[in-house]
């Protein structure tokens, strides 16, 4: 509800309770009810500013208390970068699993990047591009993207396991599982993993491991918190009306 609706509705209320109470104000004119909403704006603000503890009066300290209790959404990005997840497309590491399987039995070549062959940085570069996100076209750079994992027992499906020499790229799909293009001659496939943490030189987690729902709770919060200091505004205006 409104600042503005909220006002409105307690000068509704302010009117019918004086009606009931067959005062004074039963038989005020339009100006005095002009007054007295313009009052009720004034002590709503101040009601509110109390409850967002900020100072001073008026329908801008309101409001500026209002807003401040909305947090905004983090900034997200489609472009990998070191240190960082790349949130900006949705993307989870399922999702990494799910299209790197739409590659297998393409053959290997050498820098390729589509169904006619691929190697392995080429297949790892073009199942993030599916998904909407920018990485690195060659191995070493791609080492440096995302968030490194501690070691093998914290990977999850869609990490990148690069071993030492960062000659080679393999995506984990799970249950000691990898997916990758080997070698000439061979086709992207799925195998058990062979890497030791000794043999691995990183292991980067490019997108979130599984989908977050903060944005989304954070702004209902926010919208909820506005609410309450809005509820408590009146409901403090209303005890100081019945303390009178």
């Amino acid at each position: 509800m409104s600042v503005e609706a909220v006002l409105s509705r307690i000068s509704e209320i302010r009117s019918q309770i004086d009606t009931l109470r067959g005062g004074p104000a039963a038989a005020t004119s339009s100006s005095s009810s002009a007054a007295s909403t313009s009052a009720s704006s004034s002590a709503f603000a101040d009601a509110l500013a109390t409850a967002t503890g900020t100072t001073g009066t008026g329908t801008a300290t309101a409001a500026a208390g209002a807003a401040a209790t909305t947090s905004s959404a983090p900034a997200t990005s489609v472009d990998a970068g070191a240190g960082t997840l790349a949130t900006g497309s949705g993307a989870t590491g399922s999702d990494v699993v799910a299209d790197a399987k739409k590659y297998l039995g393409v053959p290997y070549v050498f820098g390729g990047t589509t169904t006619a062959g691929m190697d392995c940085s080429g297949l790892v570069q073009t199942v993030f591009k599916d998904l909407g996100v920018t990485m690195p076209r060659v191995v070493p750079d791609q080492a440096k993207m995302g968030v490194e994992v501690g070691s093998l027992k914290d990977a999850q499906p869609g990490d990148l396991i690069i071993p030492k020499g960062e000659g080679h790229v393999v995506i984990y799909v799970g249950d000691g599982k990898v997916l990758h293009a080997p070698r000439p001659g061979k086709d992207v496939r799925i195998v058990d993993n062979w890497y030791s943490d000794a043999d691995i030189a990183t292991i980067r987690r490019i997108v979130p491991a599984q989908a977050s729902t903060t944005p989304a709770t954070t702004a209902t919060t926010g919208a909820s918190s506005a609410t309450d200091l809005q509820t408590a505004a009146l409901l403090s205006m209303m005890q100081s009306g019945s303390a009178a």
